[in-house]
């Protein structure tokens, strides 16, 4: 049995899918499907059950579960970058996180967690992944903190021989449609596309970067989902890794490349960022990806031209956009 704690969400139902293609459907979806279209992203799946996450915490405070659990893969969190409630992100993020990890530990069951890109704040500190520099990293948000701080319990407590966790960098692909304001560039672009012939992107304001300069390291859910696979099936590749493409990319050359993928002439609109983001805002992010390399898995990810245009025309311009079977 294999529990996927957020396995309704984009990446947690897109590594359902991997496994589902993996020929494994002994699965445990965790989530809590709320009022959105999250569910949608289920309709393809195979799985066993679907637990609401409050009666999975409830299974692990109380030390019980009627599963042989092989491996918990821990995708669920609050991942909205502008969320205030610093509480409910603690609670969310942090604790909830803790007591997944604790209890999967006490019963020798793989532990795989989501961490996040977001931890590296505003990128002056560099992007390593080593785990020595990571307790000097400043997150400039409550959610790349609350992600941050779940790194250092593992760490302090010397844990990072017992699981694994993936600092995702910006990742786009199908399943993300439920996500509202957090969806991808990508699929923003390919609505305001398709409605008003035009894409808007925000306005720099550092003088070394151009508007739509700006650089992101963009990576495709299908990558991702393929070094989680290697991961649980590797279970000696242990610790605190990066997950991008290593090679940052401008947002101008992300939109040419959704306007390629849509055989449209580029037309690109830059508008004001609002100034409650202004201060948190990355204006360059790029994964190392050294230590991945090192741990034995072939980085060699598709260029972002051709990860664009498979969720261009296989996905975005499908009747079903969803990953299928």
């Amino acid at each position: 049995m294999i529990i996927v704690t957020g396995g309704a969400g984009f990446i947690g139902s897109a590594f359902v899918w991997k496994l589902n293609q993996q020929g494994v459907d002994d699965i445990i979806i965790v989530d809590q499907l709320g009022s959105d279209d999250k569910w949608k992203n289920l309709v393809n799946r195979r799985f066993t059950d679907c637990l609401h996450k409050d009666d999975f915490i409830k299974i692990v405070q109380e030390d019980k579960g009627p599963w042989k659990v092989r491996a918990v893969i821990h995708m669920g969190a609050c991942s909205s970058t502008t969320e205030r409630d610093a509480d409910y992100l603690w609670e969310n993020n942090y604790l909830y996180s803790r007591r997944v990890a604790e209890w999967s530990l006490r019963h020798n069951i793989r532990f795989i967690y989501a961490s996040s890109a977001a931890t590296y704040g505003d990128g002056t500190l560099g992007f390593s992944d080593d785990h020595e520099k990571i307790g000097s990293l400043k997150p400039i948000n409550m959610y790349g903190y609350s992600k941050h701080v779940f790194d250092l319990w593992v760490l302090k407590n010397k844990l990072e021989n017992k699981m694994t966790g993936i600092k995702f960098f910006n990742v786009f692909g199908p399943n993300e449609y439920h996500k509202g304001d957090m969806t991808s560039v990508i699929y923003k672009a390919f609505n305001q596309i398709r409605e008003t012939g035009k894409a808007r992107l925000f306005k720099s304001y550092k003088k070394e970067y151009p508007h739509g300069g700006q650089l992101r390291d963009f990576v495709y859910i299908k990558d991702c989902v393929d070094v989680m696979w290697w991961f649980l099936n590797n279970p000696d590749a242990n610790g605190i890794y990066n997950l991008g493409t290593g090679k940052a990319r401008t947002w101008k050359d992300l939109i040419k490349a959704v306007f390629a993928a849509m055989e449209r002439k580029t037309n690109i609109q830059f508008v004001e960022m609002p100034e409650a983001i202004r201060k948190q805002y990355q204006y360059f992010t790029e994964a190392q990806m050294n230590k991945l390399k090192t741990a034995g898995y072939a980085v060699n990810f598709a260029p972002l031209e051709e990860t664009v245009r498979d969720y261009v025309v296989n996905y975005l311009q499908n009747p079903d956009p969803y990953l299928g079977r």
